[in-house]
Parts: C-alpha cells; structure tokens; sequence
C-alpha cells in the first residue's frame, strides 16, 4: 500500500499520540472555527479542510475507535517497513489486540467500516442513507458524506447549523394583504411569499435556502422573523388591532355616529351616550387576519379632547352648560379620608 493512503489523523489535528481527549477536543474546536465552511464560504480548500479535521476527531475522540486506529497504523508501519504493497501478509509481528486487518484492501476500506459508513464496491464512500451504531447509540444520516456529527463543537448538531434567520421588515399594508420580497442571500436571488395575516414575532420558515450542510450536502432552512414597520393608528394587542378615536365632549354626553378607520377601510361606529375617555368598543371581524381563518377584532379606544381655540358662540355655550349643570364628578371626592 502506498504511504499517501495512510491518513494521521494526530498529523491532521496537530497533536501527539499521547494527546489527552481534552487537548484533542480543544485542538479540534480551534481549527473548527478557523476552517467552518460558514466562515469561508465557497473556499473549497477550507471545506476539504474541515472535513479533513471532522474525520480525525470523530476517530480519535472515541476511545475504541482511537484504539482501533493506532492498532492499525502499527499494522500499516509494519507493512511499509516489509515492502509489502498488500495487506494479505503484513504486520508480521506486530500486536494488533487480535484484530485481522488483513481483511482490508486499503485504508479507506478499514476507515469507512471503523466509521460506519457504506462503501461502495469500488471502494469511495456513498452518499445514500444508512444508519450505523454506536457505543453511545444509533444515529441516523441522510445524505452522509462520510463525516459524523460535530462532536460538541459549538455544543449544537451539525445538522443544526444549517438553519439560518434573518429580520423581514414589513409596512402594515403588506403583512395585512401578503406580499411577495425579493431576497438577496449572497449568492444567490429568491422570491419569498408572505402569506397575508403576519404580525410581530411571526416566524416564516423557507426550506432549503439555509446554509449549505457540509455532513449531509443539503441546506439548512431559512427561517425570517417578521417586524412591522410602526403604523401612525394602528397597534396589535394580542391577535387584535387596537386604535384610539378622539371625542368631544359633546359627542362623549349626547352620543354620535363618527367613522372610523379599518384595514378594509371606513366604517361607522355608534357611540352611545355618556361613554367615558379609556373606555374600549369592539368591531368584530375588522381586525387582523387569523393563520386558522377568519379575522380578529378591532378594539376602539375612546379618548375625550377638550376642544382648543373656542369661537364666541362656543364659549357662550359652554359658560352657559357650567352655569346649569347639575353633575358633579367630585361629589365622592369629599369622603375620601387617610
């Protein structure tokens, strides 16, 4: 076997045989972060980099599979020492723990079955599903590539990373009504539908156009959380829109009929007499779009203004209501003790 089909993977991680599980695991997570596809993107010397050091971690961060591995390359010193370009009859006197290594053609054979991944006749790795078992359990791969998980690093699963979020901002008008956006992701365009009815917090999920999964060559998802531009009367509580209309003090006594914006536009609105300023009135159905159907309520707030700048005939009715009025709203006020 020729020496380039060997891999160190101590050479790979730059550590010594001796190594201790934590100083491969610390020399792992620092060429992770130096070599992570994310950090290089389209930089396919990184990527091959990093699967380079995958490989070597997920091998030796797992004690039999690190015993295995250094069993092997004393089997493959052995081998290079005897000139021989075969395996059937190397590693004479070598100690090998009892294993058989000579049942494999090459290295990539002894690596793909230690690893658990399928291997073609031809002797490369395939990239169709499979599942394989391990000391710590099973694990399922769609797609492998032939690297497992990231094991630790960042603390989260390969398959995690992939996912991506991102801020949408959208006016009123297009959350209330669905719009099309055009989105630039880098390298590439796409169309995002926005179905009507998003508000603040709603999070819109696009498949596939994440980021690209290096373990199981497919893209993560993108997910966009959606914020509403401020509107200048509309607010949301709870699923409901919610508005403030301003009355005189009149109409606030007496009663009126007054309009009142919606999102499908005006509407009139009774208001019964000797409302109160704060006190809220309901229009079914005007409110915002429902993801289960229908519409939620628009919630009229009801705010009493004194009236500025009065005409003499304004005064003259007013100087005249304080002369006869009859209500005192502080009558209470006198009983009010510590």
């Amino acid at each position: 076997m020729p020496s380039t089909d060997f891999k160190d993977y101590y050479a790979i991680l730059g550590v010594s045989k001796t190594a201790t599980s934590e100083e491969i695991k610390k020399k792992f997570r620092k060429l992770a972060l130096k070599y992570h596809p994310d950090r290089n993107p389209g930089d396919k010397q990184a990527e091959a980099r990093f699967k380079e050091i995958s490989e070597a971690y997920e091998v030796l961060s797992d004690t039999e599979k690190r015993q295995k591995y250094d069993q092997f390359g004393r089997y493959w010193q052995q081998a290079e020492q005897t000139g021989q370009t075969g395996w059937s009859n190397g590693g004479v006197g070598v100690d090998v723990g009892g294993f058989d290594f000579s049942q494999y053609g090459n290295f990539e054979e002894f690596i793909n079955e230690l690893l658990g991944r399928f291997s073609t006749p031809g002797g490369s790795s395939s990239s169709r599903s499979y599942t394989y078992k391990t000391s710590t359990g099973q694990r399922d791969y769609s797609d492998f590539d032939g690297f497992g998980d990231f094991g630790g690093f960042g603390e989260q699963a390969a398959t995690k990373s992939a996912d991506k979020e991102a801020t949408i901002r959208l006016s009123f008008a297009e959350a209330f009504r669905g719009v099309t956006k055009r989105l630039n992701l880098g390298n590439e365009i796409v169309d995002v539908r926005i179905p009507p009815g998003a508000k603040p917090k709603t999070r819109i999920r696009v498949r596939g156009k994440g980021q690209y999964n290096t373990y199981n060559r497919q893209r993560g998802d993108l997910y966009l959380n959606v914020e509403l531009e401020p509107h200048s009367f509309f607010q949301f509580e709870g699923d409901n829109l919610v508005c403030e209309i301003p009355l005189t003090p009149d109409e606030a006594v007496l009663g009126a009929s007054v309009d009142v914006p919606t999102p499908d536009g005006m509407v009139t609105m009774k208001i019964p007499a000797g409302i109160r300023s704060g006190q809220t009135l309901r229009l079914r159905g005007k409110g915002w779009p429902l993801t289960k159907g229908g519409r939620s309520d628009q919630l009229v707030r009801i705010a009493i203004v004194t009236p500025q700048n009065l005409s003499a005939t304004e005064r003259e009715y007013y100087e005249k209501i304080h002369a006869n009025r009859t209500y005192n709203p502080r009558s209470n006020l006198k009983r009010v003790t510590l």
